[in-house]
């Protein structure tokens, strides 16, 4: 088992879903075969234009023949793995390449850098690791005076060198994925609730909205924005409980069963649809959707 990187653009032309599976053809099996059971970093090219650079951590659980394609493969990404960083990490940072298995003796970036599936040192996959989770405390949930946030208290000091085992151990804890969670959905969504419309920063200039997971991650949601919302308070608190939902084309439901449905409506943004993301990519999906309307939302 080896760490590596994969390469993925949105354009892509490959059949790729990057929580769930990454297309690639023959040329790279066996390096993908290497990366088997073990965890890989995604890299956004550099001539995508605003590039991302890497973007996420994924474990790849198994390696298989693509079924629909002839001489294609598929690197079945293990299901709850995957995590967008809450920093994308560029190609070069301050100057430095940070993927430094890819310099040759002279210092030089090597052909390596044009492969679209590599191997990673531990070294370098660390490093990335260790850019990608930083931490940022104003997109941390509010810590009330009876310190209910202690769990994030406990996570402020490893962001430091930790070895590549270490890293991983990170990439499991509830704690870190919530925290980059919150911030890719948060920016995504502007830090605006997508059903009041409304962006509230408090005194500490910290947004007044949460980020909530569409498909729980208790029913095996996974910790991706496009399964997020940015809501209020208040309106989390209701679309946990079924009170609104969501239909496909985004215009936002409120249930029978809520005891005062006018003052609800009155709420919602005067669209009546909820104000999603501008990148396609970071919108709902259809079926995280559907999984809410109907194991949550009260008909």
């Amino acid at each position: 088992m080896a760490f590596g990187v994969f390469i993925h653009r949105t354009d892509s032309i490959y059949d790729d879903v990057p929580s769930e599976r990454y297309q690639f053809p023959k040329n790279y099996l066996s390096r993908a075969q290497d990366c088997e059971g073990d965890w890989i970093v995604y890299l956004e090219p550099k001539k995508v234009k605003n590039t991302k650079g890497y973007f996420a951590v994924a474990k790849v659980q198994e390696i298989i023949p693509d079924p629909r394609h002839a001489d294609m493969y598929l690197a079945i990404i293990a299901p709850g793995t995957y995590l967008d960083f809450g920093d994308p990490v560029p190609f070069r940072d301050a100057g430095d390449v940070v993927e430094q298995g890819l310099l040759n003796d002279q210092g030089k970036i090597s052909g390596r850098a044009q492969a679209a599936v590599r191997p990673l040192s531990p070294a370098d996959f660390a490093r990335i690791l260790e850019r990608g989770l930083g931490r940022d405390d104003d997109i941390l949930p509010r810590i009330d005076s009876a310190g209910t946030a202690e769990g994030f208290r406990e996570e402020q000091s490893p962001f430091q060198h930790l070895s590549a085992g270490e890293r991983v151990r990170q990439l499991t804890n509830r704690a870190v994925r919530d925290r980059n969670f919150r911030k890719n959905v948060l920016r995504a969504y502007g830090e605006r609730c997508a059903i009041t419309g409304l962006r509230l920063i408090n005194g500490g200039g910290r947004a007044e909205v949460e980020a909530a997971h569409i498909r729980p991650v208790e029913h095996d949601g996974p910790d991706i924005v496009s399964n997020g919302i940015a809501l209020s308070g208040t309106a989390h608190w209701m679309f946990d409980r079924g009170l609104v939902g969501i239909a496909d084309d985004l215009a936002i439901l409120v249930s029978r069963q809520t005891n005062d449905p006018d003052a609800v409506k009155s709420m919602i943004n005067v669209s009546g649809k909820l104000l999603a993301p501008e990148r396609l990519a970071d919108r709902p999906r259809a079926e995280f959707l559907t999984w809410h309307r109907e194991n949550s939302f009260k008909l």
